[in-house]
C-alpha cells in the first residue's frame, strides 16, 4: 500500500454511510407522507358517512358528528355541508416532523334505514 492511499477506505466507508443515511432519510419522508396522505383519505370518508348517519337530525348535528370521528382519527375537520342529502366533508392531517399538510374530501349519500 502506498503512504499517500493510507485512510482512504476510511474516507469511501464514511462517504457510502452518509448516502445510504440520506436515501433511508428521503424514503422515511415518503412513507410517512404516504401514511399521512392515506389517513385523511380514510377519516374523510368516514366523516362523510357520519354525517350522511346523522343528516336528518340536521346540518349542525351531522357536522358535529363529522368532527368527533375526525378528531377521533386525528385529523382536523375543515369543512362539513349537505347538498341536498349529500354530505360533503374536507380534513387535514398534519404529517409527522413538520413534513406538510394532507388533505382530503369526501362525499357520502342517504343513509338506507
Amino acid at each position: 500500500m502506498l503512504r499517500d492511499e493510507r485512510g482512504s477506505a476510511t474516507v469511501w466507508t464514511a462517504g457510502a454511510i452518509a448516502a445510504l443515511l440520506a436515501v433511508a432519510g428521503l424514503l422515511f419522508a415518503l412513507g410517512s407522507a404516504v401514511v399521512t396522505r392515506h389517513r385523511a383519505t380514510d377519516a374523510a370518508d368516514l366523516a362523510a358517512l357520519a354525517a350522511a348517519g346523522q343528516a336528518e337530525q340536521g346540518t349542525s348535528a351531522a357536522c358535529a358528528q363529522a368532527r368527533s370521528v375526525a378528531e377521533r382519527m386525528s385529523v382536523r375537520l375543515v369543512g362539513c355541508r349537505f347538498e341536498q342529502w349529500d354530505a360533503l366533508v374536507e380534513v387535514e392531517a398534519d404529517a409527522p416532523g413538520g413534513l406538510g399538510v394532507a388533505s382530503a374530501h369526501a362525499r357520502a349519500g342517504p343513509v338506507a334505514r
